[in-house]
């Protein structure tokens, strides 16, 4: 009879868990598309443990939708904690060691290993003992490529970091999405230094991949607003480059990087404080689109709630050359009572991006 019963309880929670009622869900524009979902910088979230659990709903909401979306893979824009490795809490701008931060945002991403991969462009908040001071970081400790199976056969490539430990604070993905053909991923450090820069070039141009259309990361690229590129930044961390010398350095020679993403900047205010987008021809006359989302101060400013909520669609189209972006937020699309709120329609927040 106790058997019948548990078989009971657990046919009762699997039909209750397939029918619970998604008050807003996401479709592509095109069946026959595939995605990437965008995450800004999550420290906001991470860095008081009543905020932590909207990144897991984040994670949560990304899990649940890989099937629907088609989402081949999640970018990261970096940030995870608020300070890597500070022992003395500053309770004016969070209630969360260094450790907690690490082991909160490690379980939020645990939500997809083994599902989808997830590639993060570590930010100057990863590393040192507060910002940057030096290179260490915890990184490599949290994100191992044994814990995400589903690394195991996009990750092609790797790059020591500062401590020259080998880590997927650099590192490259394959994927091959449709119409598209082969796509590749690549993540950098902050402030990259010259041998990562070199490392991604060559990589980039090799044989293998120079027929590959490449989406760069890296933490600090452009400038709220007005889109300027990162320059003379005050973080003590060196050698150095800012987005102004990966411009020069790598993405202005490219012949095959089509899309950078970063995050890092942002101020409160309206959205468009926290976002950017700007397109520039490469050495070949090609356009190189390069977008910044850092939503971290929407929700209550720098001691807010994280950030609302907010990531972005990315749509890789079946014609192989549109990307369309989509700003949406689970939080408000959780309820039938904020659904209306959840997608933000401006044109910095919905639009197209076309890849020569």
């Amino acid at each position: 009879m106790r058997t019948i019963v548990y078989g009971v309880i657990l046919a009762a929670t699997a039909f209750s868990t397939a029918a619970q009622h998604r008050a807003d869900p996401q479709q592509l524009d095109d069946a026959a598309s595939a995605s990437m979902i965008l995450l800004g910088d999550p420290q906001g979230y991470i860095k008081y443990d009543i905020n932590q659990p909207l990144f897991e709903l984040q994670t949560a909401w990304i899990a649940d939708n890989i099937d629907r979306l088609n989402i081949r893979a999640v970018l990261c824009t970096g940030d995870l904690v608020e300070q890597n490795q500070n022992l003395i809490m500053n309770r004016g701008m969070l209630n969360q060691t260094s450790r907690q931060m690490w082991e909160s945002v490690s379980r939020a991403f645990g939500r997809l290993d083994g599902k989808v991969p997830y590639i993060i462009s570590t930010g100057n908040h990863d590393y040192g003992y507060r910002s940057s001071e030096n290179g260490m970081t915890m990184f490599p400790d949290y994100f191992p490529i044994e814990r995400n199976p589903a690394w195991f056969d996009c990750a092609v490539a790797a790059f020591p970091n500062r401590s020259g430990i080998e880590s997927l604070e650099n590192a490259a993905f394959e994927f091959d999405l449709p119409a598209w053909g082969k796509v590749l991923v690549v993540c950098n450090e902050f402030a990259p230094r010259d041998e990562v820069l070199d490392w991604t070039r060559s990589l980039i141009d090799s044989d293998r991949f120079r027929g590959h259309k490449v989406i760069y990361m890296t933490h600090s690229l452009l400038n709220e607003r007005d889109a300027a590129r990162t320059d003379n930044e005050p973080y003590a961390i060196t050698p150095h480059n800012w987005g102004q010398q990966v411009w020069d350095k790598l993405l202005q020679p490219s012949h095959n990087i089509v899309l950078a993403v970063s995050g890092h900047e942002g101020d409160t205010g309206d959205f468009e404080d926290s976002i950017a987008y700007r397109t520039d021809k490469n050495a070949d006359g090609r356009t190189v689109h390069q977008m910044m989302f850092n939503v971290q101060t929407l929700g209550g400013g720098w001691e807010g709630n994280g950030g609302d909520g907010w990531l972005r669609i990315l749509e890789f189209k079946p014609d192989g050359r549109t990307i369309s972006v989509r700003t949406y937020s689970p939080l408000f699309g959780i309820s039938p009572s904020t659904r209306h709120l959840a997608h933000r329609t401006a044109p910095h927040d919905r639009f197209d991006m076309t890849v020569e």
